[in-house]
């Protein structure tokens, strides 16, 4: 006995289903190009199409005979600045901390003095004394201020020596054991914003004791669960600047 089975419409069928999957894959696949394309284009404005289709299709050769039109921007500056600063100021740069993960960094004239480490290393306070006419770094304090002692942390202010910059960033909690005595000496630095500092607010500062150059630099962000960009944390602080030297 024969059986006969009538495959013919069946095979045509699914010939037409593969051209129609692999038309369907070439024009998403030519959609994508176009996007890149077009975002490459709207990245950059002096870039054109040719030049895209050149480097598509470039070889090396090519590029190799072409002139360099990138501009040169010049010397960078200490610690990382886009620009240096005059040749009679000083360089500084600072982060706050971010989250209870990466910790602040302080950089003043090249030379980091407080790192960026991790695992909730230099949580609190951190304060870097430098000699405002020598520029020399003299001394570094760390206090945390979620369960250390606001004695110490006052204890150092008060024994900061007149004519000092002070530096200060810091990294998760700055706030909750401080008290009025310190937020007082905080003041006479030059910080205006110390009478506001609350818990885990993000908060850098430049200022001095006594200094003959009036400076004060100061960025904070305020720690609100509605506006943090990681939950129960603001975001990082970047500042950077120049300060006056004396003669």
């Amino acid at each position: 006995m024969i059986y006969m089975r009538r495959v013919g419409p069946l095979v045509l069928h699914n010939r037409q289903r593969g051209k129609r999957k692999l038309r369907f894959v070439f024009m998403v696949a030519a959609l994508i190009i176009s996007v890149c394309l077009v975002l490459k284009l709207l990245l950059d404005p002096e870039l054109t199409l040719s030049d895209l289709v050149e480097r598509s299709l470039g070889g090396a050769a090519s590029d190799q005979l072409k002139p360099d039109n990138h501009k040169d921007d010049g010397p960078k500056g200490k610690c990382g600045l886009p620009k240096p600063c005059p040749e009679n100021n000083y360089t500084f740069k600072m982060y706050s901390g971010a989250t209870s993960i990466i910790g602040p960094r302080i950089c003043f004239e090249g030379k980091m003095i407080i790192e960026k480490e991790t695992l909730g290393n230099r949580q609190g306070i951190n304060i870097a004394v430098i000699n405002e006419k020598t520029g020399e770094h003299i001394k570094t304090g760390i206090f945390n201020m979620w369960n250390g002692k606001v004695e110490e942390l006052i204890e150092f202010l008060k024994s900061i020596e007149d004519g000092s910059l002070v530096l200060i960033a810091t990294f998760d909690d700055p706030a909750t054991k401080l008290n009025d005595e310190a937020r007082t000496l905080f003041a006479e630095l030059g910080s205006s914003y110390i009478s506001q500092l609350k818990f885990r607010d993000n908060w850098v500062f430049v200022g001095g004791k006594k200094t003959k150059t009036n400076i004060s630099f100061e960025q904070h962000i305020k720690n609100d669960r509605e506006t943090n960009k990681y939950e129960g944390w603001p975001e990082i602080i970047e500042m950077e600047g120049c300060i006056p030297r004396i003669d």
